[in-house]
């Protein structure tokens, strides 16, 4: 299975409540594909979804290092670093991502 379909898969499990599941689904994906920033996206979601913020903003990184000019990616980590108390961080990459959806 491709990673993209493992992705998939992990999003349905997130919207029926399975967070384990979905984990294991985004893993999978990574495996298929270290490089697939979507992967890492949809990890960090279950990890904040968790609790494990650290671990989200990890991943919500690697994804920004895999696809820098993705604005999903500086969306994503802008709002963990709201979550954090780093309001100067979040608004940096709430700015990044507004640049490069011009």
């Amino acid at each position: 299975m491709a990673a993209k379909d493992h992705y998939r898969e992990g999003l349905k499990l997130i919207s029926s409540g399975s967070l384990e599941g979905a984990l294991e689904k985004f893993q999978k994906a990574l495996e298929e594909d270290p490089d697939f920033y979507m992967g890492h996206l949809g990890l960090a979601q279950v990890l904040d979804r968790q609790g494990k913020v650290d671990d989200a903003i990890r991943h919500a990184r690697e994804a920004i290092r895999i696809a820098p000019d993705e604005p999903l990616a500086h969306t994503s980590l802008s709002r963990l670093y709201q979550q954090k108390g780093l309001i100067d961080e979040a608004e940096a990459e709430m700015e990044l991502s507004r640049q490069l959806q011009t």
